[in-house]
């Protein structure tokens, strides 16, 4: 079948919740069929699924650690099983263990990068297999403005995300010519749970450095993964695309 009469399946890491939850229900209205990974709570995923099913496409929730070699496996398995493609790669999953660096330990750096950039490394490769085979596939990853800007008292954080985008120029490079795209998006200060938790005088400060005014929505990132994922960027590749409202200029 040509491409243009197969459907595709997008899988999306951390996609139960904010940021990666808007991510499946864009790629469901592109008409993806979408897989929803999550490390952590059952019921937030399937929501989420939910949510893409109504769209009028199909979603499956499939849990799986990102961060090990074993996860991805299981998770780009139950993907190829539920759809038998795999052609678009969001990765979304992450977190913080913030700290200066003097009180940072060893092993909160090591989680942060492990789960941010080793994750991301390993989901690429197994998606790079299948997307070679087909020489066709969408890979985006989730940076953040702090890689192109840095942040005190995130320098796992930032260096996990930086790492990001060094790793999606030089994947870009390694599969344009099999029309593979890789890009990435670097949202800035988002309307998520993590950021509601944030103490009402850091909030104050990061909104007086976007030159925009306000924070944004999961929506305004999902949109810009959607368009990365689209047949309309076929010619973009190793590019990245601050979603900030200005915040990294």
């Amino acid at each position: 079948m040509s491409e243009e009469t197969v459907t595709r399946a997008a899988v999306v890491t951390g996609g139960s919740r904010g940021i990666g939850r808007a991510v499946c229900v864009a790629l469901a209205k592109q008409g993806c069929n979408v897989v929803v990974n999550y490390c952590h709570g059952a019921e937030p995923a399937e929501q989420t699924a939910a949510l893409c099913r109504a769209e009028g496409v199909d979603a499956v929730a499939v849990q799986a650690d990102v961060s090990t070699a074993e996860g991805c496996k299981t998770l780009f398995d139950a993907a190829v099983n539920a759809f038998g493609r795999v052609d678009v790669l969001v990765n979304n999953a992450g977190i913080t263990r913030d700290g200066l660096l003097l009180r940072m330990s060893e092993a909160d750096f090591d989680a942060v990068l492990n789960a941010n950039l080793k994750g991301a490394f390993l989901c690429c490769k197994e998606a790079a297999r299948r997307m070679v085979r087909q020489r066709h596939g969408r890979i985006i990853n989730l940076s953040s403005v702090v890689a192109l800007r840095g942040n005190a008292g995130q320098a796992n954080y930032a260096a996990s995300k930086a790492g990001l985008i060094g790793l999606t120029k030089s994947l870009a490079k390694e599969l344009a010519g099999r029309n593979i795209t890789v890009n990435a998006v670097a949202p800035g200060l988002i309307e998520t749970d993590m950021t509601a938790a944030l103490p009402e005088a850091v909030r104050t400060g990061m909104l007086h450095s976007i030159p925009a005014g306000r924070a944004g929505k999961p929506e305004d990132v999902a949109n810009a993964a959607a368009f990365f994922a689209a047949e309309q960027s076929s010619y973009l590749t190793g590019q990245v695309l601050c979603v900030d409202g200005g915040m990294a200029m």
